[in-house]
């Protein structure tokens, strides 16, 4: 199991879901490359751009981003996505615990759309996420 006791984690995650901030992603790494205890490393207000700019390759690491987008001319929408990355150059003892600890992450961090799992920094285009929440936000008007 991984340890999530840090209450920085939760305060982040509140943050990020709050509408009263500019805050809207936060980064949860391991404490050390032998640790299975996770601590807040990072928020930010730059979106998944500023986020993908942070993501270490050689770390495993969650991230919770709230993510703005139009639906057509008249509404914005925010959903939330969780991003699940293990860097390319990712110790193997670490990959190894990622599903069983990407459980108890989402335990914490627990209403999102969807997840990404991510292994490359492309993974984490805004784009392909956006056109992800369209569709599984239901009704466009916009064809999409």
């Amino acid at each position: 199991m991984a340890e999530l006791s840090d209450p920085q984690i939760t305060e982040a995650y509140q943050d990020v879901r709050s509408d009263k901030t500019d805050t809207n992603w936060l980064l949860i790494d391991y404490e050390s490359d032998r640790s299975d205890t996770l601590k807040l490393t990072q928020t930010g207000t730059g979106g998944l751009a500023e986020l993908r700019e942070v993501l270490d390759d050689s770390r495993a690491s969650y991230a919770y981003v709230r993510v703005q987008y139009s639906n057509d001319k008249e509404s914005v929408r925010e959903k939330f996505v969780l991003i699940v990355w293990i860097g390319p150059r990712c110790k193997l003892m670490r990959k190894a615990k990622i599903s069983v600890h990407a459980a108890d992450v989402k335990a914490v961090l627990r209403v999102y759309s969807f997840e990404v799992a991510a292994q490359e920094k492309d993974d984490i285009n805004e784009d392909p996420i956006v056109l992800r929440l369209r569709k599984a936000g239901g009704a466009s008007y916009d064809g999409v």
